[in-house]
């Protein structure tokens, strides 16, 4: 029997653009969005709100410019953060305008609801003259209503045909910086959508998993479609839509992608479940270390297990490691190799410390220049 190595994702080929500063699709990292949800017009509480995301890992931040006042307060907004912004545009056509020429690095429009062909020009032509991308949106819950006459419902055609119609008059137009989505609530409407459409076209692929819900369901409601996507390497850019803060659609996000071995950032904590043989308080030291090693952007590796059984295999994999014994403490792992005792008292404030060493190494490292070609 074949076997497929098991860690090994074959990315789908596409174009890249650029976002900004931020390349998407080609060979790319996978980048990872966020949406604010305050009043974009009221630009201290976006930028408070983009900065936050910024600390979380976000790569790109997307602001809903529904008038003028938003697209007014676009440009301080632009100027106060460092990650590219998409303004998400629906049916005004001007909005798409102002938003170009206040900075945004991309537009997130419909070209078939800007209106007639003149304006869709128009908004080309700003896109061009300020080097913004674009992303065509497609949503099951707002597809046209021609194609929901002649499909009956949301359905995968549907929402290809639609994001095709779309992608051809961008390419009328002679603009080719766009990526697509198709987003829908129903995980096996959003990943079939996905599928054909990644055998359709060559385009950058934005996914997500429209109106997922809170924290918990809408986290696992992602995993299970974002996930199959990514497995099978369709993905250039993704965000996770949950009902919660931004922030937290930027850690979920990185953490699908840090399974799936596609991009790594920050401490990844392998922890047990715990049980009655744990040693120390497990679920609430990984509550507190996922709080207080927040700061650390580094990728590395931690494991936190409460007893001998699993602990000193699950150590010898990470970079630093804790295993519960008894009589109080447990065993300090460095590297995959059993290093010294630690009271439990200590273990907290003891494994953050060990963290920010472990990571100011490894910026370091990062920092040497590359060793010289031998001669």
């Amino acid at each position: 029997m074949s076997i497929r190595p098991y860690r090994d994702i074959a990315r789908r080929k596409s174009r890249k653009i650029m976002v900004g500063h931020v390349p998407v699709g080609g060979d790319a990292p996978i980048s990872v969005q966020t949406m604010t949800n305050t009043l974009t017009s009221d630009a201290r509480a976006t930028i408070d709100q983009i900065r936050r995301a910024e600390e979380a890992g976000a790569d790109i931040v997307r602001v809903s410019c529904p008038d003028a006042d938003s697209t007014a307060a676009l440009a301080r907004i632009v100027k106060a953060v460092q990650v590219p912004i998409v303004a998400d545009i629906h049916f005004h056509y001007r909005r798409a305008i102002e938003a170009a020429e206040a900075g945004a690095a991309c537009l997130r429009i419909n070209p078939g609801n800007i209106g007639s062909s003149d304006r869709v020009r128009e908004v080309i032509k700003a896109a061009k003259d300020h080097g913004c991308a674009m992303r065509i949106g497609v949503n099951a819950g707002s597809l046209e209503p021609e194609l929901l006459e002649r499909y009956g419902e949301p359905c995968p055609e549907a929402m290809i045909e639609s994001a095709l119609n779309h992608a051809r008059i961008l390419e009328d137009n002679d603009f080719l910086e766009f990526k697509i989505s198709v987003k829908a609530s129903d995980v096996f409407l959003a990943v079939a959508a996905y599928q054909g459409l990644a055998e359709a076209c060559d385009y950058p692929l934005h996914v997500g998993i429209t109106e997922a819900g809170g924290l918990i369901p809408g986290t696992v409601k992602s995993a299970m479609g974002m996930g199959m996507l990514l497995w099978s390497g369709i993905g250039d850019t993704i965000r996770v839509s949950l009902s919660a803060d931004p922030a937290e659609e930027v850690r979920v996000g990185f953490d699908i992608l840090k399974t799936l071995n596609l991009r790594h950032r920050g401490v990844n904590i392998i922890s047990c479940p715990s049980c009655a043989r744990q040693g120390f308080d497990v679920i609430g030291t990984v509550g507190v270390l996922e709080e207080r090693l927040k700061h650390i952007a580094t990728p590395m590796t931690l494991s936190i297990i409460g007893c001998v059984v699993n602990g000193p295999g699950e150590a010898r994999e990470t970079d630093i490691g804790f295993t519960g014994g008894g009589a109080g403490a447990g065993m300090i792992y460095l590297n995959g190799e059993p290093s010294y005792k630690l009271p439990n008292t200590d273990l907290i404030d003891h494994i953050v410390s060990l963290c920010e060493k472990k990571a100011a190494e490894i910026e370091a490292e990062r920092a040497l220049p590359p060793p010289a070609a031998a001669q």
